[in-house]
């Protein structure tokens, strides 16, 4: 199946009032998706609540529809249906979304269902740089399937059960876990994963897993151990609020020298990302199930204790400050009196977008594929700035001209709609002035 071009959507941004009021988050795309791609691994219905009205979700589905899942959503309650007991799948017909990245973790519950799946050759998400599939590759080889490489696809097939194997990665992939205990959940025996990814959405990944009857020990470390059984039942699932939607709006009231509330039922995972806010001199409180930011005066950086270096934001796999946090602190960096370094220790194509801040005036200088070093404080102008395929980077243009008088243009901020449903209605319920414009 071939989805559509995405459309080409703008944001025109009046910017200058500060944002005050309180939001309740969305779910966490990626923890919704490979939720999504799990139930197929059960032929019993599942009931989630709390479902995003996103792009992705949007996609997912329509493949569920098309291989003949049973499907029923009512986005605005956030009650999703899905019951796979009369699913069925053609390798030689039917195609995932190449543009999005989580199809590959469609593979597993394929090959436990049908003994077959492709991948499309360029399957892919934001671009971030190079993201290899390799990973993915050599965990269903290792659980027994075999793969080859045809002139538009990767195919996967497997003969028999998933058999249980010892995994340990080069590095703490979220996907690659997710795919990992997928296919342990229904292999023969013991599988273990050393170097496994442990954000919050691969841990609320797990507890779905364990919900639909999955036996999982170690979720939230590194070493996960699953037990494979012989079938997976239903349940019913709420999700969590979205740890990134939290930090965004927070950072929004921030910059723009206002007051925000969010819903936050997990204050728990959110000390380093506290402490990097006060960086920038933003204190993050938590209180009865509600986080608040406040600044007294001008953002300002914090200097460090020792003496001639820059203050620093390292992003990398969790418990690192999350990498899809940091251009959200990057705009905070460009607003605040000092000079900071941020370091992306993940992906090497994903800074190259900071030459569009010196649309604003901003200064920032580009070290390496990795590392930007902003010198804040200087006077900013509404301007008109072209965003990558970048969730949050879309976002943190956005914040950058919610904080500047004047009128300015963010060009392709569709991104944002593939995981943040109601995001512009939402800054406006908080005094912003925003609005999209689809272009052709």
């Amino acid at each position: 199946m071939q989805s559509p071009t995405p459309a080409r959507s703008d944001l025109i941004v009046h910017g200058g009032a500060p944002l005050a009021g309180r939001i309740t988050p969305s779910a966490n795309k990626n923890a919704v998706l490979p939720i999504l791609c799990a139930t197929l691994l059960t032929r019993h219905p599942v009931r989630l609540r709390g479902v995003p009205e996103i792009t992705d979700v949007k996609k997912i589905l329509q493949i569920f529809r098309m291989l003949g899942s049973e499907v029923h959503v009512d986005f605005a309650s956030g009650v999703l249906d899905l019951h796979h007991r009369h699913t069925a799948f053609d390798e030689r017909t039917h195609r995932l979304p190449q543009e999005m990245r989580s199809s590959v973790m469609l593979v597993p519950p394929l090959l436990a269902r049908f003994g077959a799946a492709r991948i499309e050759s360029d399957v892919k998400g934001c671009t971030l740089g190079v993201r290899e599939i390799d990973p993915h590759i050599d965990v269903f080889e290792r659980f027994g399937a075999r793969v080859q490489r045809s002139a538009d696809a990767v195919l996967v097939h497997i003969d028999k059960p998933f058999e249980a194997t010892q995994q340990w990665l080069d590095y703490a992939s979220v996907t690659t876990t997710e795919n990992f205990v997928m296919c342990a959940a229904l292999a023969r025996g013991r599988s273990t994963l050393m170097n496994a990814a442990s954000e919050p959405h691969v841990q609320e990944f797990c507890a779905f897993m364990s919900r639909l009857g999955a036996r999982i020990e170690g979720c939230g470390t590194s070493r996960l151990t699953v037990d494979g059984v012989d079938e997976l039942g239903g349940c019913e699932f709420t999700f969590g609020e979205d740890f990134h939607e939290i930090v965004t709006f927070l950072a929004l009231g921030a910059i723009t020298g206002g007051r925000v509330e969010v819903r936050n039922g997990a204050p728990e995972q959110f000390p380093l990302i506290d402490r990097t806010f006060a960086k920038f001199g933003v204190l993050v409180t938590h209180h009865a199930g509600w986080s608040r930011a406040a600044t007294e005066g001008r953002l300002r950086v914090r200097e460090p204790f020792t003496q001639n270096m820059l203050q620093k934001v390292e992003a990398a796999p969790w418990p690192y400050l999350p990498v899809d946090l940091l251009p959200i602190f990057i705009a905070l960096g460009v607003r605040s009196q000092g000079s900071a370094m941020f370091w992306n220790k993940v992906y090497d194509g994903a800074m190259g977008w900071t030459a569009e801040l010196s649309k604003f005036g901003a200064h920032a200088f580009l070290s390496d594929p990795h590392r930007v070093i902003t010198f804040g404080g200087k006077p900013l102008v509404a301007a008109e700035v072209e965003s990558p395929y970048i969730i949050r980077v879309a976002i943190a243009l956005l914040m950058l001209a919610a904080s500047i008088d004047g009128r300015s243009v963010i060009r392709n901020a569709a991104p944002i709609r593939r995981a943040h449903p109601r995001f512009v209605e939402n800054l406006c319920a908080l005094g912003a002035n925003i609005e999209w414009v689809d272009r052709p």
